[in-house]
């Protein structure tokens, strides 16, 4: 323990060294949540040469999880699924990265992922084990400090969350369901209302979990947990709702998995490896997705078709055990990736051209890191 306190110390002393020489503070800063520590792990990132640099731990609480960046950069949102549930408010300093927590608010259940509406006014969260949606409201100081001004049941295990980039609607996935739930979303009201239809069905067995949209908001992306596949969704501009247009596996037959098992089904005894996939996330120019599966521990790369917004499988990477959490930096130069079962953070440099993964460090963590973020400031 006082071997961790004087190195802690000596990134502070040198921290604090190179600011009085008159050295360039770093303007991108990461932020993991330790779940089993009740912290999150901050760093700053040189985007020269993709270097993570300790900034220490700030407390959070239990199972501190799912986290998202108010659209001004200046507020870190982070969700606490342990009792009494809530959500935590952090000031993002510019210029150190440090994190201040400012406000906490109730949320009405454990909420699996939170995302903000474009105009920094609206808070969304899913509970996966409640079955539900909230909507919080967001203070014009950026603090969330009431109770969720809107709770809305959905089918089975709402996962994720999130509003499209025109901000007028609303995607929630249901794992257990096989559905994305479609809202429509009053910016000026922070309401959601049922869109019609309400529910978009997919196979039985897929288990959506994490929706991306591309830079146009033509299509919708949506990993699927049980299946590992990508399903692409196109995004009527005028309605908002959702067809389904294709799937791509981002799990290659050699990998030997089997699909997952739906929540509550009954426990499997054939002994095989099950597909266990966690996040996506898109290159900001569109062209790339990447898909975490955790039994193998890998990072699968989808191309784009520029043209139609198709996916094509690639490869996949070796990553940190049981990958929850990925996060690519607004340049699209850097690629973060956390492992529930790894105490350490792997940094890749990303190809521009060919979306290819070079790892390039990895640097320690906290147990159970479950969540990235990065705030890329001018």
């Amino acid at each position: 323990m006082h071997s961790a306190l004087r190195l802690l110390a000596g990134v502070f002393v040198m921290a604090s060294s190179l600011t009085a020489s008159g050295a360039t503070p770093a303007k991108s800063f990461v932020y993991v949540s330790n779940a089993d520590d009740g912290d999150i792990d901050g760093y700053a990132l040189d985007q020269a040469t993709g270097a993570l640099t300790p900034l220490g731990k700030t407390p959070a609480g239990p199972k501190v999880m799912p986290m998202t960046v108010s659209p001004d950069k200046r507020h870190l949102y982070a969700v606490v699924r342990s009792e009494p549930f809530a959500v935590l408010t952090y000031a993002i300093d510019p210029a150190s990265g440090a994190l201040r927590q400012e406000a906490t608010a109730p949320l009405p259940d454990s909420m699996a992922y939170v995302s903000a509406d474009a105009t920094g006014r609206v808070l969304f969260t899913a509970s996966y084990g409640g079955d539900k949606v909230a909507v919080s409201p967001i203070g014009t100081d950026g603090l969330v400090k009431a109770e969720a001004s809107q709770v809305i049941p959905t089918g089975k295990n709402a996962h994720a969350i999130r509003a499209d980039r025109s901000n007028r609607f609303v995607y929630a996935t249901n794992l257990g369901s096989d559905q994305i739930v479609q809202f429509r979303f009053d910016a000026a009201t922070g309401k959601l209302t049922p869109n019609d239809p309400q529910v978009v069905k997919v196979a039985a067995g897929n288990g959506p979990r994490h929706p991306v949209l591309s830079p146009d908001d033509k299509h919708l992306y949506v990993l699927c947990e049980l299946s590992g596949n990508v399903l692409r969704f196109a995004v009527d501009q005028d309605k908002g709702t959702l067809t389904l247009l294709d799937s791509t596996s981002t799990v290659p037959a050699e990998a030997g998995l089997v699909p997952g098992l739906p929540p509550g089904a009954p426990a499997a005894t054939d002994g095989k490896p099950r597909i266990w996939a966690a996040d996506l996330q898109a290159t900001p120019d569109g062209r790339f997705l990447y898909a975490t599966e955790r039994t193998t521990s890998r990072i699968a790369l989808l191309s784009i078709d520029p043209a139609t917004g198709k996916p094509t499988y690639v490869g996949n990477y070796a990553t940190e055990t049981q990958p929850r959490g990925i996060r690519i930096d607004a340049s699209g130069t850097w690629l973060v990736a956390s492992g529930e079962k790894s105490d350490r953070l792997a940094v890749y440099r990303i190809d521009k051209t060919s979306g290819a993964l070079t790892p390039l460090g990895r640097h320690p963590v906290g147990r159970d890191a479950n969540w990235v973020e990065i705030v890329d400031l001018p």
